[in-house]
């Protein structure tokens, strides 16, 4: 599956966090390729530091990490990493999920044939190709995490590092995936993994126990370890560091000595490595990912689909017909069939973004840490979901029209109509993916759903118009979206003239209370309203970036 293992050198390394704590103290270890290395030790350790140090996604304070005798980033293409838990779409069969990774990790103009045989080969690998049809969901836990491993075969790494690979597994099954991991170091595989399990240290060559302050206690085999503290059973070596002894022979605590200077590497060496796929490839593969997935979760294509039925439903039943007769208009009806129009849009729009990203996250994390773009990705949501949208506005209008809850009008005023209503939802759908993105988890994503709507309701100006709001209020609906596509649905079907020139008496008083919220040209707020739409995306973007930052700054100090 690879090309010869890859050596990692650790000098001297040290990690100092923002706040001042030192989590890593002076460590240093030679991997061999082809070894299979263990970083254990207590919790608070920090393993899973270190294997992000090791893995040059994180950049270590004090100390250098070498690949083959040269920078981490220069031979990134050759590493997989997996982080810990199952990262995965669980909708999708193992052979589709697979497929899509490796349509994006392998280079542009792979052929097809060769895809579907670095899927069929990651598969054996890990002993999975009579599972290559089952949904990931289905899969057993142990299942489940070789499948993870899998993906990182893909593109035939030189080194693996894994976070607690066997956390969470039964006995059985946690040596199994022990005996598909030396099953790689056999093919050249260099692998570094983080445990917690006494028993996965006496199934690797080596292990690097810490202390609880990050200080390297010792480095050798399982047997060794045990030795070094005069105990009997690895368990008890974990007690014996927690309590702050110290091994017999100090001097196997860590591989000592300079850190050489770094390989040079030729000016062409990134040029001859293959292209992956470009920010268009990215985009078009992403989208087709996500609507295979809406399409497979049947709950989700059922919201998609029966949410703005259900609210259609709903207006047609809570408003009278004939509020914009011109003969006998009602000015305050109008009004309110205007905002729940605006308000529709905006509420498909949200509720289709909220659970994008956050129910991906640590799928987009780690495809981030390979070649994962992140505007590609953002705009592949927009792609999928936009359509949807523009068919749930559309209907939106064609009812309330059908039941004569709106008035009779022209192509020009309806597609104008339209253009208003679809720009309130894709300003909103960012929105949604922007608070998906700031999140943790889908729970907390729904949690945001009412924070964001009521703001959008009390300041849009429709139940207290814009001039009669405080001087704060008035600031704040500036920034509501739902303020713009209502004065922009007012302007666009004439309201100002309805209620000006009705024989309603409630007209020009009413009128009168909205002051010149509905002046403006209806260009303008579509306008605004696409400039929020860029603003939440970019905003969105931005988050992304800084969750899932590939390598990060040491502290200063």
């Amino acid at each position: 599956m690879s090309d010869g293992g890859l050596r990692v050198e650790a000098y001297g390394v040290g990690q100092r966090v923002a706040s001042g704590r030192q989590t890593l103290r002076g460590v240093s270890v030679r991997i061999a390729p082809g070894e299979l290395l263990a970083v254990a030790g207590g919790s608070g350790s920090g393993k899973t530091t270190l294997l992000e140090i090791l893995a040059g996604i994180r950049t270590p304070s004090a100390g250098r990490v070498l690949h083959d005798g040269t920078e981490p980033a220069v031979l990134r293409p050759a590493l997989g990493y997996l982080p810990h838990g199952n990262v995965m779409h669980d909708d999708l069969p193992l052979d589709r999920a697979l497929g899509y990774a490796a349509r994006l990790r392998m280079p542009a103009r792979t052929a097809g044939a060769l895809l579907d045989a670095a899927v069929r080969d990651a598969l054996a690998a890990v002993g999975l190709a009579d599972r290559a049809r089952q949904p990931v969901r289905t899969l057993s836990e142990g299942e489940r995490r070789r499948a993870c491993i899998a993906v990182e075969l893909l593109t035939r790494p030189r080194v693996l590092f894994l976070d607690e690979p066997t956390t969470g597994l039964d006995p059985a099954t946690g040596a199994e995936l022990l005996r598909t991991l030396r099953d790689l170091t056999a093919d050249g595989v260099t692998v570094v993994l983080t445990t917690h399990a006494p028993a996965d240290l006496t199934r690797c060559d080596r292990v690097l126990f810490l202390t609880p302050e990050g200080r390297p206690a010792h480095l050798g085999t399982a047997a060794t370890l045990t030795a070094a503290y005069g105990v009997p059973t690895l368990e008890e070596v974990y007690g014996a560091v927690a309590r702050g002894a110290r091994a017999a022979d100090e001097a196997a605590a860590e591989e000592t000595g300079p850190a050489p200077g770094a390989a040079p590497v030729a000016d062409g060496a990134a040029a001859t490595r293959p292209a992956p796929l470009g920010a268009v490839g990215q985009w078009w593969l992403l989208t087709r990912r996500a609507g295979e997935l809406m399409a497979r979760n049947r709950l989700t294509a059922a919201v998609v689909v029966g949410s703005p039925l259900v609210i259609v439903a709903m207006f047609a039943l809570l408003f009278r017909p004939g509020a914009f007769d011109p003969a006998a208009p009602s000015p305050g009806s109008a009004a309110m069939i205007l905002f729940w129009i605006a308000f529709g849009g905006f509420f498909f729009g949200l509720t289709y973004g909220l659970l994008q990203i956050c129910a991906e996250l640590a799928v987009v994390r780690r495809e981030r840490l390979t070649v994962l773009r992140l505007g590609p990705y953002l705009l592949s949501k927009a792609a999928l979901l936009l359509p949807v949208l523009a068919l749930a506005d559309a209907a939106l209008l064609a009812v309330l029209r059908g039941l004569n809850r709106l008035p009779a009008a022209g192509w020009g005023t309806y597609g104008s109509l339209f253009l208003t209503v679809l720009l309130a939802s894709a300003a909103a759908l960012a929105l949604g993916l922007l608070a998906s993105a700031a999140v943790g988890d889908p729970g907390q994503a729904t949690l945001m759903l009412p924070m964001l709507c009521f703001p959008q309701v009390l300041f849009s100006g429709a139940f207290v118009p814009v001039p009669q709001m405080a001087w704060a209020g008035r600031v704040l609906s500036a920034a509501m979206t739902n303020r713009w596509a209502f004065e922009a649905l007012g302007g666009g079907i004439g309201l100002r003239e309805l209620w000006a020139h009705g024989a309603s008496p409630l007209g020009p008083p009413l009128l009168a209370s909205y002051g010149g919220s509905f002046d403006r040209a209806v260009w303008a707020g579509w306008l605004l309203l696409a400039g929020f739409t860029a603003l939440f995306l970019a905003a969105a973007w931005a988050v992304l970036a800084r969750k899932c930052r590939t390598v990060s700054r040491p502290a200063v100090g």
